[in-house]
């Protein structure tokens, strides 16, 4: 069984659900990858994004957040031209910003990995969804987080991009 949203005729797509949305993450770098791929969906469809995610992990150093929080306005006119990914200014530059955001966590907690999941204790929140119509698109927690993130200094990071993060890294699990 599948969630009604996800497209039957989209491979990226089942693929992207059967073997990732809504399992945990505790990589650093893999929640990173999830962290700049959410923030340049906002406002886009996620069809969009993850069609381009191949030409993000290339034009994003593998989403290495070290390699990122370096990049430079040369490096950001580089990615302004670069046809394969979403060529807009505020979030490239939100990308570069949120790198050296996730080090000063690093930095404080260990791991964004260990900061995250503290939210949580550690555990996933499961939702007993049975419909579309009941998953929501932000919660008291995807808020906290969000004023966490733009207390920091994060970028593009809001509660409704929060929420999906949450669930496309198994903090939340809103599988129907």
């Amino acid at each position: 069984m599948r969630c009604e949203w996800v497209p039957l005729n989209k491979p990226t797509y089942l693929k992207y659900h059967d073997e990732e949305w809504g399992v945990p993450v505790h990589d650093d770098t893999k929640m990173f990858e999830f962290l700049v791929l959410e923030s340049f969906q906002a406002g886009l469809s996620w069809e969009i994004v993850l069609n381009k995610r191949e030409n993000f992990r290339k034009a994003f150093a593998e989403f290495d957040f070290n390699k990122v929080a370096l990049f430079g306005e040369d490096k950001i006119q580089v990615l302004l031209q670069d046809k394969g990914i979403v060529r807009n200014r505020l979030k490239i530059q939100a990308a570069i910003n949120n790198a050296q955001r996730y080090l000063e966590i690093i930095d404080e907690f260990g791991s964004f990995c260990t900061y995250f999941w503290n939210y949580t204790q550690g555990q996933p929140i499961t939702n007993k969804c049975r419909t579309l119509t009941e998953v929501q698109v932000s919660s008291p927690l995807s808020d906290e987080l969000a004023r966490d993130f733009k207390k920091r200094g994060f970028k593009f990071m809001g509660t409704t991009v929060m929420y999906a993060h949450m669930q496309a890294v198994g903090m939340v699990n809103d599988h129907l």
